[in-house]
C-alpha cells in the first residue's frame, strides 16, 4: 500500500471553485409581463412560447370550490377566500437591484 499525496490549499481551492451558487435567471413573460424563470411556464397566466400550459383560472376555481367544501365539512362558513400562490411572483424592481 503506497503513501497517499497531500493536497495543498491552491489545489484543494481550484477544485472547489465551482462550487459557487449561481442566482436564477429571470425573463419577462411576453403575455403578462410577469417575471418568470427561463425555459418554464408563467406561473401567473399559465403559458409557455406563447401557448397555454396550464389553465390557471380553472385551478384557482377548483382550489376555492375544495376549500369551501372542506369548511362546510367542519361547520365553518367560508367567508375568507384561500391564499391564491399563483399571484406570489416576485417584482421585477426586486430583480434589477445590480
Amino acid at each position: 500500500m503506497t503513501v497517499r499525496m497531500r493536497h495543498t490549499r491552491s489545489h484543494t481551492a481550484n477544485r472547489r471553485s465551482h462550487h459557487a451558487l449561481k442566482e436564477p435567471r429571470f425573463s419577462l413573460c411576453p403575455d403578462c409581463k410577469a417575471p418568470t424563470k427561463r425555459h418554464t411556464m408563467c406561473a401567473s397566466c399559465g403559458r409557455y412560447r406563447g401557448r397555454v400550459v396550464v389553465d390557471v383560472a380553472a385551478k384557482l376555481e377548483k382550489k376555492q370550490e375544495k376549500a369551501k367544501a372542506k369548511a362546510k365539512a367542519r361547520g365553518e362558513e367560508a367567508t375568507k377566500e384561500p391564499e391564491q400562490t399563483e399571484d406570489k411572483v416576485l417584482d421585477a424592481t426586486k430583480l434589477s437591484k445590480k
